[in-house]
């Protein structure tokens, strides 16, 4: 049977070589953590601490501010000094609970239980109460995710073990190092669903030891199989998964539940068995910090609310001043003009590069050579998009199916004339999508006031 994959992508260097090899270490955090209240799609946190509070590792200090949203656990044992306004990765100033290590790392007591003898209801509560979101990046609340309108119609769960993006290495090294936990996490998720639902485990061909050690943990699980996927980006973005893997398409009136799928990362399902079957909230997660400026890259279990100063402090610094700072991989990644930022559930890697050769390349007109149409896992015309953007004309962006931009950035990799085309577009297709969430809004209003009148 050959590769599975989708139509389109690209083939950045993919500089995992960096990192691969390097078994996940454990850091340990500074004096102060920043708990944000805002690190996962949907409303924030709501702190339910004080100034002058006491707490404990994996204790709540911030519950759910709605239906899509997820509470926040304090990562070591300390005291609250303040609820403030600070800094998260893109520059925004947001709400953060402000925790003072003691250094002493006294845990709550964490209620173990017995997945098989859980209710589906018990499972998706302890898996909320946890605070689980997306590890992949994306944050979207686990419980919401894995509690479709009607679960009768998923048939696939797929653990996206891809990890397309360059350099990032930490879903790899949590195959390698604990594929037992992975299956556990799959299990406990399959109990979800239709007996028949199937588990499909995803992976790149470019990790033949991570397919090897996966293949040989879902061994006698009869419902559970691995993928190998073609080595290509974005084969990890949830929409070509799903494509790859079973055929059928989604588009952005669609959620993957609407396909018959569910997509998790390797992170998120990890923490869906800590959560079910050890009754640990979400506190840790597994970071890379790579790139040629890096002296030292490699893999880091590190704390929710850790600087990511401290990271690279204690990962050695590096070897010479770096141009670029990513936070997260260098094709979706977002520059970091500042590392005292801390960690959030969502933070999974730092990119630093001795040169910024994005910002050195100088932009020429389109010779619509049509690289960027065949690079793009939409099927889109990018190049027509981004004109449309320049011009600020919504109505022929809509037209040619702009909001079906995945915003993966392959149009940019592959435009000869380095045209910043995925961010033109994603600025047109915040714009537009705000446009109608407005007029939404305002539809909504004009009819309570004609109501009430």
């Amino acid at each position: 049977m050959g590769l599975f994959t989708f139509k389109g992508g690209v083939h950045p260097n993919e500089g995992k070589e960096l990192a691969m090899d390097k078994a996940v270490v454990e850091l340990k955090p500074g004096k102060e953590l920043v708990y944000l209240l805002s690190q996962h799609i949907g409303a924030p946190a709501k702190a339910v601490v004080a100034k002058g509070d006491h707490v404990l590792a994996g204790q709540k200090i911030a519950e759910a501010g709605g239906f899509v949203s997820a509470p926040i656990h304090a990562s070591v044992s300390g005291t609250v000094t303040g609820i403030e306004r600070r800094k998260n990765a893109t520059g925004g100033m947001v709400d953060a609970v402000i925790v003072e290590n003691d250094e002493q790392y006294e845990s709550v007591k964490f209620e173990e239980a017995d997945p098989d003898s859980l209710s589906r209801d018990d499972i998706l509560a302890r898996i909320r109460e946890a605070g689980v979101v997306g590890m992949g990046g994306a944050g979207f609340p686990t419980a919401v995710k894995l509690a479709p309108k009607d679960p009768s119609t998923v048939d696939h769960i797929l653990v996206n073990g891809s990890e397309c993006e360059p350099y990032l290495t930490s879903d790899y090294r949590c195959m390698m190092e604990q594929p037992e936990k992975i299956v556990a996490g799959l299990e406990i998720i399959l109990k979800l669903f239709k007996p028949e639902c199937r588990g499909v485990i995803c992976i790149e061909n470019n990790k033949p030891k991570a397919i090897e050690i996966m293949k040989k943990a879902v061994q006698g699980h009869a419902n559970m199989s691995v993928a190998v996927m073609k080595t290509k980006y974005p084969e990890g973005a949830e929409r070509c998964l799903i494509n790859a893997i079973t055929g059928r398409y989604v588009n952005s009136k669609m959620l993957p539940a609407d396909a018959g799928c569910v997509v998790d990362n390797v992170g998120t399902v990890m923490a869906v068995y800590d959560a079910v079957k050890l009754g640990k909230p979400c506190t840790h997660r597994v970071f890379t910090l790579s790139g040629d400026a890096v002296k030292n890259p490699g893999n880091f279990l590190v704390p929710v609310g850790m600087s990511y100063q401290e990271i690279v402090d204690q990962a050695g610094g590096f070897s010479s001043d770096p141009e670029k700072l990513i936070s997260g991989g260098p094709m979706m990644g977002f520059a970091l003009f500042d590392l005292n930022v801390p960690v959030t559930k969502t933070s999974g890697a730092i990119t630093a590069f001795l040169k910024d050769e994005v910002s050195q390349a100088k932009e020429t007109a389109c010779i619509s050579c049509g690289r960027c149409l065949h690079g793009c896992p939409a099927r889109l015309m990018p190049c027509r998009l981004a004109d449309f953007a320049e011009h600020g004309d919504a109505g022929s962006f809509e037209a040619y199916y702009g909001l079906e931009c995945v915003n993966c950035g392959s149009c940019s990799y592959q435009c000869p004339a380095k045209r910043p085309l995925a961010a033109e577009i994603n600025m047109m297709r915040q714009t537009v999508l705000g446009n109608k969430k407005k007029a939404a809004a305002a539809k909504k209003a004009a009819a309570a006031k004609k109501a009430s009148a």
